[in-house]
């Protein structure tokens, strides 16, 4: 039985070392002298291939502008790099520069955050003036634009009228200008909004406007706030109709 079992374990050792040469000729052996693992973004191909230049890191790419093909097929045109204030204001024009100095005023001043603010606190303001909502009304304006939006709605309220409103949505919202003034900082932003609107008297009488069509509203409104204060918020200063 001794035997049987010898015989069996040479015939496993056998196995394993022709497994083993296999191996080692397919898959070779480290010397020491192998190249270190291929970068394809490194940009250096060294040794005898020939040096190929290879794609810009992601980040690298758009910090120093992508080359790519123009119009007339030119494949080293450049593509300008994006202007700080892309799609909100072009580079030089006076928006850009009111932009710039709130920039650099506040580092933590966003733009399209501004925008987006401004979108919401809009909504809240046409809705709560329509339902005399003073509590939503008075942290969201200055002390004048309160004060004028509050004799409007006790004025309605002495006549008994009543205002039903259903906002539908803002279509546009764009910053139509910028400006610094010591450490005020005024964003004014044209909205373009729909709604229906009608004024109804004690008697639910409609005495002006149409509950059921939808109007077309464009409005200009200024925000403020000191850059200077702890208070991330915007304040309304004024309002007007947008041209």
């Amino acid at each position: 039985m001794d035997d049987g079992v010898n015989l069996l374990n040479i015939i496993l050792l056998a196995i394993a070392v022709g497994v083993f040469l296999k191996l080692r000729s397919v898959l070779g052996r480290r010397t020491g002298h192998e190249r270190p693992p291929y970068d394809p973004y490194s940009g250096d191909a060294s040794g005898n291939d020939k040096v190929v230049t290879l794609p810009k890191r992601p980040r690298a790419e758009a910090e120093a502008g992508v080359r790519t093909v123009d119009a007339q097929g030119d494949p080293f045109a450049d593509t300008p790099r994006r202007s700080r204030w892309h799609g909100i204001a072009e580079p030089g024009t006076p928006l850009a520069d009111g932009l710039n100095a709130i920039a650099a005023a506040d580092a933590h001043f966003d733009a399209d955050a501004f925008l987006s603010g401004a979108r919401t606190a809009y909504e809240m303001i046409v809705t709560a003036f329509a339902e005399g909502d003073r509590e939503t009304l008075k942290p969201l304006l200055s002390a004048d634009v309160y004060k004028s939006f509050e004799s409007a709605m006790d004025e309605r309220d002495a006549k008994g009228l009543k205002v039903e409103q259903a906002f539908i949505g803002i279509e546009k919202a764009v910053l139509d200008a910028a400006a610094l003034e010591g450490t005020r900082a005024r964003l004014t932003v044209s909205f373009r909004s729909t709604l229906t609107s009608c004024t109804k008297n004690d008697d639910g009488v409609v005495v002006e406007g149409d509950p059921v069509t939808v109007r077309e509203v464009t409005d200009l409104w200024t925000f403020e706030r000191d850059v200077k204060s702890r208070d991330p918020n915007w304040k309304l200063v004024a309002t007007g109709a947008s041209g």
